[in-house]
Parts: structure tokens; C-alpha cells; sequence
């Protein structure tokens, strides 16, 4: 069997963008690690706002979140080209994790009277219907389809879907008064995908770790993980901000609460942090933060990374 064909029988992930919101380098940043993206140091590369496409017969592709950069990531990824005469795409959906503006904006890039589906929770979807800028997305065309705490799916093309809350917060935009962190329940969620050769799960925002979370990801083939900052206090030491990761709703990579330390023994094929801040010296080749997380076993996400499990 031709290599191609191979592949088409496989799970296929793309990393489109694995940055956090503001990309790498963040246009208005001058931070230690921006800086060096803006001196063009060959030890950094840039990297566009998070999302993911997967699939499992290399045709029909899913993405994981619509970053404001999807266009060209689309671009950028010859997959996601139309393949036929006229309008064409081989999107056949879009889920999202979470109402956040950096995995939201992106379904704007995608007005031009295209079928497709945006799974999400009953909140995330509400956020979409309720905003009018939204409504240039064709109704006749676009469908919304409303996802369950645990309820696996069939979105078709050999792949199925188990939608799981994780702890978070509310989108920044809806923010108001006194915010509740690391509660869980439908603002943030992780996903579980399933082709019948292998299995992912997909948690690019996470407040704290669970009990439910580790049952989720015990022998998973591939983690993507939540890498947002290397130590909770990051952005507040630079003087960039006066909120921690844990007030944005992140974990930390390092320190007793971080996620390094919590997949210690969880039994994972593949483990990636992805969603990586501008702020974060993981983004450094060869840093000792780059370095420390690749002993313990991690990867680090970089755009136009391709997996194939």
C-alpha cells in the first residue's frame, strides 16, 4: 500500500497555531522572550494563535478551535486547500473549547457561504448566537451543535468525540465583579478524540488538575496540554501584568501545582504543551526551561508541527 494511503488510515494532527492568545511575538511586546523574535534570533520562531486540525482518513478534517489567525494557517497548510473547482473546503467542522476571543474570532475567516458544524457547549454556542457579528455566518449553511460533559459524538470520517469540562473561568470578555477560577463546568472544556487506531486528548486551557482530568489522559497516545507560562507568577515579574496564570485560568508549567509535575505518572504516549504565551522561555531552543521540560518528556509545539499516531 502507497504510503499516502498509509497515512489516510491514520490520526493526523496538525498544529496549526500553538501560541496563546497575542501570538508569538505578541505585536505590542518587547518582553525578554519577544524581544529575541524581533532581533530575528534563530533560536526562536514565531508561531500564530492556537488551533489544531485533525483527521483520520486524510481527507475530512475537524478543527480544534478557530484562532484569529486561521486564514493563514489555512494557508499554510496545504491539507486545508480547497481541492475541487468553485467552493470547496475539506473542513467539515469546528470545535471549540471554550469562548475565549483567540478561538472564536477565526469562524469570521470563514463567511464565504462554506457548509460546516461548530460544536460547543450550550454557553460557548449562546456566546456565538448572541453576538450579531456572528450572524455573517450563514445559517442555511452553518450549523451549531451543542456538546455534553462526557457524551461522546460522530462528527463521520472515523473519528469520535468525547467532550469533557476541565476547570477554567469565564471568557475574558465576559468577565464581571468577583470571577470564580477553576471552577468546572461549561466555559471550559477538553476534548478526547477517537479513530479507530489511536486515541488524543485536547486541553489547550486548564485552571488546575483533577482527578478526572489524569482518568481521562491515563494511556492516551498524545497529550496537548496547556503550556501557557512556566511559572505562575511569569507575567507579574516582567511587569506585563498584575494577573498570575491561575487568574487568567491556566496552570503553570513548573512549581507544586504545575502540570509538569501532575502528568508525572499518568502513562502517555506522546506529551505536547501547546497555547505557549509570548512570555514563556520554553519558546527559547536550548533554554533551561526548554531543556527542563523536554527531560521530563515534553515537546513543545511549534506551527506546522504534523503527528501522526
Amino acid at each position: 500500500m502507497p504510503l499516502d494511503e498509509r497515512l489516510a488510515t491514520k490520526l493526523k494532527i496538525v498544529v496549526l497555531g500553538s501560541a496563546a492568545g497575542g501570538g508569538y511575538p505578541q505585536w505590542n511586546c518587547r518582553c525578554p522572550v519577544c524581544d529575541l523574535a524581533w532581533r530575528r534570533d534563530r533560536r526562536v520562531s514565531a508561531r500564530t494563535q492556537s488551533s489544531l486540525a485533525v483527521t483520520a482518513d486524510g481527507h475530512h478534517w475537524f478543527l480544534l478551535n478557530a484562532s484569529p489567525d486561521l486564514r493563514q494557517q489555512i494557508q499554510s497548510t496545504p491539507a486545508l486547500w480547497p481541492g475541487e473547482s468553485g467552493r470547496h473546503s475539506p473542513l467539515r467542522g469546528i470545535f471549540l473549547t471554550n469562548g475565549d476571543v483567540d478561538h472564536l474570532a477565526g469562524l469570521l475567516a470563514l463567511r464565504e457561504r462554506q457548509a460546516f458544524t461548530v460544536f460547543g457547549t450550550a454557553a460557548t454556542l449562546k456566546l456565538i448566537e448572541g453576538n450579531s457579528i456572528f450572524r455573517v455566518l450563514d445559517p442555511s449553511l452553518v450549523s451549531m451543535r451543542p456538546l455534553q460533559d462526557g457524551v461522546e459524538i460522530d462528527p463521520g470520517f472515523d473519528l469520535k468525540v468525547t467532550p469533557f469540562f476541565v476547570p477554567g473561568k469565564v471568557p475574558l470578555h465576559e468577565e464581571s465583579g468577583a470571577v470564580d477560577i477553576g471552577g468546572i463546568g461549561e466555559t471550559t472544556l477538553g476534548l478526547e478524540i477517537r479513530s479507530s487506531t489511536a486515541r488524543l486528548v485536547y486541553i489547550p486551557g486548564c485552571a488546575k488538575m483533577s482527578e478526572g482530568i489524569l482518568r481521562r489522559v491515563s494511556g492516551a497516545d498524545l497529550l496537548l496540554f496547556d503550556g501557557t507560562t512556566y511559572t505562575d507568577d511569569e507575567m507579574v515579574r516582567l511587569g506585563l501584568s498584575n494577573k498570575t496564570a491561575w487568574r487568567m485560568g491556566h496552570m503553570a508549567i513548573t512549581g507544586k501545582e504545575g502540570s509538569l509535575r501532575a502528568f508525572g505518572e499518568a502513562g502517555i504516549g506522546r506529551k505536547v504543551y501547546t497555547h505557549i504565551n509570548n512570555t514563556n522561555p520554553i519558546l527559547i531552543e536550548a533554554s533551561p526551561e526548554r531543556r527542563a521540560v523536554e527531560m521530563a518528556g515534553w515537546e513543545v509545539a511549534y506551527d506546522g508541527m504534523e503527528i501522526v499516531l
